[in-house]
């Protein structure tokens, strides 16, 4: 699977899909997300998604379960060194009942858990996982650089943040000679949600125009979460959720039909090497539930769209 450089300075790379590992632990059990891992690797795969909070929403999940699951295979294939690690913190339950936020004390205790949940001494790319505008941004961005400094984290990333926040904390970071943030990790798809919706799944961003522009002029790299809309895009009969329902849907619903059986491959690949292929190149987090449905994506990790029907795509709007 290729490579793309998300870090020169430290020499850190990705791979051109992530698997997010956000089910693992919880919905997935540990079977089958050493199956789904194993095969990743296999492919070539080397980067992995998850976060300190997944997944506390499932019925009997506290948080903690997907690095768990992770440290364990990494200790059990003994493959930390070959893979890309990434974690976020910032949307775990606070004691008050709201997010936990980015107040440095949050940042120093939940990185020092996931570390050990995961059986490493760092990871490759941190994120901070939701904006927290309670916590002024000099303490935040000042707790992330020290991570950094320390040999704890790498690579710093910021997930669901709008464009000019992301801006304004890039700014501050440079300003004062700390570790910016590079990889930007937001909701995107080939389908847009309705203008100006408000995303029922709480702290969901979806990334704008502003901020794909932004990612594009300053060569970050971003990640794209949902980027499989749940398995919509393979399944007729599985009805999207109600913020999709616009014309625009329809259309682009129609062009994705007509690409993919040109090409003779499914809707969810052709999604996945639009993402790629495009401007920004995008790295999509591709979430499964069993090796046969992330064989699927795996078959898209090489696909590119012909410049005829990327326009047909790009033009239904």
């Amino acid at each position: 699977m290729q490579q793309r450089t998300l870090d020169a300075a430290t020499g850190t790379k990705v791979s051109k899909l992530c698997l997010g590992a956000l089910p693992f632990g919880t919905t997935v059990d540990e079977k089958t997300s050493f199956a789904i891992l194993d095969r990743f690797v296999e492919a070539g795969g080397t980067t992995i998604d998850t976060a300190n909070c997944y997944s506390f929403w499932v019925p009997g999940g506290s948080g903690g379960e997907s690095e768990t699951v992770l440290g364990r295979w990494l200790k059990d294939r003994g493959v930390r060194d070959s893979v890309v690690l990434a974690s976020k913190v910032g949307s775990g339950p606070g004691p008050d009942g709201q997010a936990e936020g980015l107040a440095p004390a949050v940042i120093r205790e939940q990185l020092e858990g996931s570390l050990r949940r995961l059986g490493t001494d760092h990871l490759d790319l941190y994120y901070a996982h939701r904006e927290d505008r309670n916590t002024p941004d000099e303490e935040t961005l000042a707790a992330f650089h020290r991570a950094v400094t320390v040999g704890k984290v790498r690579v710093l990333g910021a997930s669901n943040h709008t464009a000019w926040r992301l801006a304004e904390t890039r700014a501050l970071a440079e300003r004062r000679g700390w570790t910016p943030y590079t990889a930007v990790q937001q909701r995107y798809s080939y389908l847009q949600p309705r203008p100006k919706t408000v995303l029922p799944e709480g702290g969901h961003v979806h990334a704008s125009d502003e901020l794909l522009d932004y990612v594009s002029s300053r060569g970050l790299t971003l990640f794209a979460y949902t980027s499989l809309l749940w398995g919509a895009y393979n399944r007729p009969d599985k009805p999207l959720p109600e913020h999709y329902a616009h014309p625009g849907t329809e259309r682009r619903l129609q062009a994705l039909a007509k690409v993919s059986g040109e090409l003779g491959v499914t809707p969810l690949q052709t999604v996945l090497a639009w993402l790629t292929g495009g401007e920004p190149a995008v790295v999509p987090i591709i979430g499964v539930s069993s090796v046969a449905q992330l064989d699927e994506c795996l078959a898209a990790a090489d696909l590119e769209l012909p410049e005829e029907l990327r326009r047909v795509l790009d033009e239904a709007v």
